[in-house]
């Protein structure tokens, strides 16, 4: 903020030291600008009381700066002020990257006849954001009073920024109209090709609104044509997004399809907002859209030239397109009664038995003696496979849940956020996923833990030799250990694991669903020679139901087993312990302990710290990415928290043993 006084800014800008609408905007608003040492809203609005007190001062200098201001506004181009900025571009990511790092480089000259070049002139400084937002309407209505904006005198300006919105509005109807013919959007639903769309529709409407206002502009007797109908249409547009939504949940997604939709959902909310700015019938209404309007613009045009926050959106499109698969997979991994209660515990005892025969294949791999790369091959290979063979057997690793309940959280927040669902049923989705995830891990255990001792036993009574020696039983247990084992650190890489398969998951499963894999598989002209067509259609729903499970599933397993190569190769302590693998080297361990069995309980509670790290990383960053992915966030976390306190205290019992039988109308819900 500027030391100089009201009186001497405005002397400055009537000695002619801002020649034109650029230099005289910038300077008032580098006079407002708040100091970085005391960024407050209040200074912001002290300065405007001060400006305007000295123009009520100094009308002669009013009335030329009025002038001015007029003069410059009515030959200004607005267009691409309200097509451009903050909207996405129609360009590729590649491109656009490109022509945004060329302009930092060597940025163009400003266009003074342009209010878009304007705008990113007088709003120069990035954190012009931060005090344009809060600034409160009141403070911009004495800013433009005082500057003779709001007189009836500026009614030269008001009809041309009329004008120009009304032109803008052709402009971006013509655009959403011809979005209808995008390949990806005829995929999703081709009869939009058939019959006259929401999007043709709304162009047509807007064409008719536009002349009807113009003439209305013309004639203020004639009669008016408002924009009901208009934003009946809009609402109608904003459906059939959804619709596209949905489809493309089950016939795939792909980033140009999600850049895609946001940006005829931009379109869709900068035509509403403009349309705002038109209505007449409420002048407090139009001016407090007219000031909205001019915050977006501002927090849009900070980011206009920013790599960051394109890498930022573009992540967060890729992001959105494969955690949209995760959370209808979550779905499944989340038990509402006690029926699907007891078949997860069986699913994840299953996983156990499993996993107490892998964590003994590596056992054997490792005395082979091997070199650290055909090592890691088998290992990788053990992992993989018998993940693979754990989802094909149609059973549960506990840990594998939370990439996909996580996403489905993040969609249940993504309603909260547009008022569908309430706090009361997130708190019970959480409880829900919280025991889910227990009682998954307690299968696991149940049934590794003891069938490795069970197995270490008679592999020690039959081969006469135990599974580990004394010192690789000192050595798993010492594994196990927090902190001088290094246990919950290497827990943790497991858990980042855990997530990177479920983003791998959801990007197989959305592939097989864009490419339309099990059609292709159906009519492949080799399988046509080899597979009856019944024997072709089972194949290709397997694929359709489990491509993305079994990529992620086998990837998993090589994530695991490649861990400690790589820290062989970077000379650091990397490794990974998982609950399930822990407690079957328990097992293992225990039939080779010569100790009383009392002195294992501790490394069994060790067993479930590294669970819950591997349950927690793995569901943080699953949440984070998801939330991002929608633009979301928690609001609320108090009366979340509070509902979720509420929930226990009622039914302490639900939050690790689910009811017998859910309420239709819940159940129900929990689907949607």
């Amino acid at each position: 903020m500027n030391e100089r006084t009201a009186e001497s800014l405005l002397s400055a800008l009537e000695a002619g030291d801002a020649p034109d609408l650029a230099d005289t905007l910038r300077q008032i608003i580098d006079w407002l600008r708040p100091p970085p040492s005391r960024p407050t809203v209040a200074a912001v609005v002290t300065r405007i009381e001060q400006l305007a007190l000295a123009l009520e001062d100094r009308p002669s200098v009013r009335d030329r700066l009025r002038e001015r201001l007029e003069s410059e506004l009515e030959s200004a181009r607005h267009l691409t002020l309200y097509t451009e900025i903050g909207l996405y571009s129609r360009k590729g990511f590649v491109r656009e990257f490109r022509e945004r790092l060329y302009e930092r480089l060597n940025p163009r000259p400003l266009d003074r006849s342009n209010l878009r070049d304007i705008l990113a002139c007088v709003f120069h400084d990035p954190k012009d954001v931060q005090w344009v937002a809060a600034l409160p309407n009141d403070a911009w209505w004495r800013l433009l009073e005082g500057l003779g904006c709001l007189s009836g005198e500026s009614s030269k300006i008001a009809r041309r920024a009329s004008e120009e919105i009304l032109y803008s509005l052709e402009m971006l109807a013509v655009w959403v109209a011809a979005e209808e013919l995008e390949p990806e959007f005829l995929r999703l639903d081709p009869s939009i090709a058939k019959r006259h769309s929401a999007f043709v529709a709304l162009h047509r409407e807007l064409a008719d609104y536009v002349e009807g206002y113009r003439a209305w502009l013309a004639d203020p007797e004639a009669d008016f044509h408002d924009d009901r109908h208009a934003r009946v249409l809009l609402e109608q547009c904003r459906e059939q997004i959804d619709v596209f939504r949905k489809r493309a949940v089950t016939d795939g997604s792909s980033i140009s399809l999600t850049h895609l939709l946001e940006r005829l959902t931009q379109t869709l909310n900068r035509i509403a907002g403009l349309l705002d700015m038109l209505d007449p019938s409420d002048t407090d209404a139009r001016r407090a859209a007219s000031v909205q309007m001019l915050r977006e613009l501002v927090i849009a045009n900070a980011r206009r030239n920013s790599l960051r926050s394109l890498w930022q959106e573009n992540m967060r499109l890729l992001a959105r397109s494969i955690t949209q698969q995760a959370s209808e997979t979550g779905e499944h991994y989340i038990t509402t009664n006690r029926a699907e209660y007891l078949q997860m515990f069986r699913s994840g005892a299953g996983a156990g038995l499993i996993i107490a025969f892998m964590a003994l294949i590596k056992i054997e791999i490792e005395a082979m003696g091997l070199g650290p790369g055909l090592n890691t091959f088998w290992v990788c290979l053990n992992y993989g496979l018998g993940f693979v063979l754990i989802h094909i057997l149609n059973f549960t690793v506990a840990t594998k849940q939370p990439a996909m309940t996580a996403a489905r959280l993040a969609a249940a927040i993504e309603e909260t956020e547009k008022g569908i669902a309430s706090p009361d049923r997130l708190a019970d989705l959480l409880i829900q996923v919280g025991r889910s995830q227990l009682v998954a891990v307690l299968g696991n255990v149940s049934v590794a833990l003891p069938v490795a001792v069970g197995v270490g036993w008679l592999y020690g009574a039959f081969l006469e030799a135990p599974v580990l020696d004394a010192a690789q039983a000192q050595y798993q247990l010492h594994k196990l250990t927090p902190f001088a084992g290094l246990a919950l650190f290497h827990a943790a890489i497991a858990g980042v694991w855990l997530f990177v398969a479920g983003l791998i998951s959801g990007f197989f499963d959305n592939r097989c669903a864009y490419m339309d894999l099990p059609g292709r598989l159906r009519g492949h002209p080799l399988l046509t020679r080899f597979l009856s067509g019944d024997t072709r259609e089972r194949f290709a729903g397997f694929i359709d139901h489990n491509y993305g499970a079994l990529a992620g599933n086998f990837f998993f397993g090589v994530l695991l087993g490649i861990t400690a190569y790589l820290g062989y190769l970077l000379s650091l302590p990397l490794d990974i312990q998982h609950v399930a693998f822990g407690s079957a080297n328990l097992g293992y361990a225990a039939t080779s302990h010569a100790g009383h069995a009392a002195a294992l309980l501790p490394f069994l509670v060790f067993v479930l710290l590294i669970g819950a790290v591997n349950l927690w990383v793995s569901f943080a960053l699953a949440l984070y990415v998801a939330l991002r992915a929608r633009g979301t966030r928690i609001g609320a976390v108090d009366r979340l928290l509070r509902a979720y306190l509420a929930r226990i205290r009622e039914r302490p019992r639900e939050l690790v043993l689910p009811p017998a039988q859910v309420p239709e109308e819940e159940g129900s819900d929990g689907n949607n």
